[in-house]
């Protein structure tokens, strides 16, 4: 039976894969963005993309925006399952409001991208979300990600690119680092099995995934695998976090996302980022890409 999910953060690090994912299957997709046309442009250089969007003859994008409920009737119509993702900068109660309105017009089943711990952090603001989820009356699945591989490009690229050096004060703590491909292809399943009462699928239901790599990698063994891919020496520079602050300020970065870098990057200092789980390996039905993987299909992101 065909429904219709709306795909918040559509153009965004997991958001582009999951609309990727669910548009092969016979899921109705919305795919909500602030700016429909350029979220269609960034989303039409994955690969195989334009061929789906051809054959199905549709244009999935649609006008949201979590701060402007003006958009959010259109991008609610029809729609039964939501992929809700908190961009950084939205205020959780413009969030929290969005699922309330969501779910009195008939969504009733939530895949909400989360991140590793949001159960026992209060602080976090992932962690007051998974209850409101959880509490909305909705059938809901809470996908907890590990830190995503696609930061190294999207955030620290120019660094590998300038200096070849991967430039976090991470120390010498581990991350279970996860392909956001592998993220989005989950959410995606779990999305397409909706609605169903057999098998496990039934197993989607009201539940938490710890969703992470195979293993998990210091920076300086995250450094050594960009070398051996790219074939030049990159190195781990392990800055002060005044240090990396600056850099990251000077660049334009919002002092905001600044400091939430380096509150994920202290957790790794600390030891607390390397807890590793099969539920990726589970859901997707074999290994979850490793960070070879990934620097090898995302090599012209560091030259």
């Amino acid at each position: 039976m065909s429904h219709t999910v709306l795909v918040t953060a559509a153009s965004g690090t997991v958001g582009r894969h999951v609309v990727e994912t669910l548009l092969e299957s016979d899921a109705v997709v919305k795919a909500g963005s602030r700016n429909p046309h350029r979220a269609g442009e960034r989303l039409s250089g994955l690969e195989g993309l334009d061929g789906v969007l051809l054959e199905r003859g549709d244009d999935p994008f649609v006008e949201f925006d979590f701060e402007r409920p003006e958009t959010w009737g259109s991008a609610l119509d029809g729609v039964d399952s939501l992929f809700l993702v908190r961009p950084p900068g939205v205020a959780v109660d413009d969030l929290t409001a969005f699922v309330d309105a969501a779910v009195r017009v008939g969504a009733d089943r939530i895949v909400y991208l989360s991140t590793l711990g949001a159960d026992r952090n209060v602080l976090l603001p992932h962690h007051r979300i998974e209850r409101h989820v959880a509490a909305s009356g909705a059938t809901y699945t809470l996908l907890r990600a590990s830190f995503f591989m696609q930061n190294l490009h999207e955030v620290h690229g120019r660094d590998i690119v300038e200096r070849d050096e991967i430039f976090v004060p991470a120390g010498a703590g581990g991350t279970s680092f996860v392909d956001a491909r592998d993220v989005g292809e989950i959410a995606a399943r779990v999305l397409a099995e909706s609605g169903s009462e057999s098998g496990s699928r039934s197993a989607h239901r009201n539940v938490a995934y710890d969703v992470t790599g195979a293993d998990a990698l210091t920076y300086d063994e995250v450094a050594a695998a960009f070398s051996r891919v790219l074939d030049r020496q990159v190195t781990y520079a392990d800055p002060s976090i005044p240090t990396f602050v600056a850099r990251m300020h000077a660049r334009g970065h919002p002092i905001g996302f600044v400091l939430l870098m380096v509150g994920i990057y202290t957790t790794a200092r600390l030891g607390l980022a390397d807890r590793v789980t099969d539920d990726a390996a589970r859901l997707l039905g074999r290994q979850p890409r490793g960070i070879e993987e990934y620097v090898a299909d995302y090599a012209d992101e560091f030259r």
